[in-house]
């Protein structure tokens, strides 16, 4: 009898209580996708981001050979002002008091069943979900002791040129390749923002998702598969290049705008973010943070 797990083995949902043990034997990790339901125009599910993170963990699971994937969270902050779509907190909160009470009682709970690291993806990144994610991380990887990591899908794939968008080019074809019965590429033609130019139904295709994808899994799983091992210092250098990262975020909207440190990742050295952190460059991912805090507080300045 062949020791891999079925695919769908992975998904604690779907598990009797002999799988869970066994995936979580295989690889203490607990993987949990986050996003919500909102419009992503005429052409995407509407459940777009949570469908991706989810799918996308279950891959890594997949190729690990070990974790449990848990079941989407749907609700998150921020989101467009269109139909279908539900908006649990506002996007420019400084104060969250709900996703962030729920991320951290979910991972105690986590750590509690014996999980030694956790992974939260989210799919859903206005720029204050993927704060408080990142910041909950931090938060948790210190008070357990354990690495906890929160990040967006699409930091993990910067050096192939997903920057992130919203129904866009990235998305569609992430999702077109990831449930290829969820995305209706003609529909865009009926949509007044994303059909223009008719550049999203261009330039999307599933081959482009699978190799966003592929990329994602490929550095989650290594990821997951080192965490395990990591000892005190590891965690240390890890934590203190995740803060860096939340400081010059918060910085940057104080001081010049919500979205001010995305506007420095295209074309710097930070799109090397997700090689860097399987490689444990913990320092380089640091230093660049760092370098895009000053920057805001210069812009306010001068």
């Amino acid at each position: 009898m062949s020791d891999q797990l079925p695919r769908s083995k992975f998904q604690w949902e779907l598990m009797l209580p002999h799988e869970f043990r066994a995936a979580q034997a295989k690889l203490p990790v607990l993987f949990m996708p986050l996003g919500t339901v909102e419009w992503h125009g005429e052409h995407n599910a509407l459940g777009l981001d949570s469908l991706k993170a989810h799918e996308l963990l279950v891959r890594t699971a997949a190729r690990a050979g070990g974790g449990v994937v848990h079941p989407p969270l749907y609700g998150g902050m921020g989101g467009l002002d269109k139909p279908a779509t539900v908006i649990m907190e506002p996007e420019m909160a400084w104060e969250n008091v709900m996703l962030r009470t729920w991320l951290e009682q979910y991972c105690y709970e986590f750590h509690r069943n014996g999980f030694k690291a956790i992974i939260l993806l989210t799919g859903h990144y206005g720029h204050n979900q993927q704060i408080v994610v990142r910041e909950t991380a931090v938060r948790m990887s210190e008070r357990l002791r354990i690495p906890v990591f929160g990040s967006p899908e699409y930091w993990l794939a910067l050096d192939e040129g997903y920057l992130g968008d919203h129904a866009g080019i990235g998305e569609t074809s992430l999702l077109w390749d990831l449930h290829p019965d969820l995305v209706q590429i003609e529909r865009i033609r009926q949509d007044p923002d994303y059909s223009v130019g008719g550049i999203i139904e261009a330039g999307s295709s599933p081959e482009l998702g699978r190799r966003y994808a592929d990329r994602i899994v490929e550095r989650l799983s290594r990821l997951a598969t080192d965490m395990v091992s990591w000892d005190d210092d590891m965690l240390d250098r890890y934590i203190d290049s995740e803060r860096a990262i939340v400081n010059a975020q918060a910085k940057g909207w104080r001081n010049v705008g919500g979205w001010e440190f995305w506007t420095h990742i295209a074309g710097s050295e930070f799109v090397n973010y997700g090689q860097y952190l399987v490689e444990g460059k913990f320092e380089d991912i640091a230093r660049i943070a760092r370098e895009f805090g000053r920057l805001a507080i210069h812009r306010e300045r001068g």
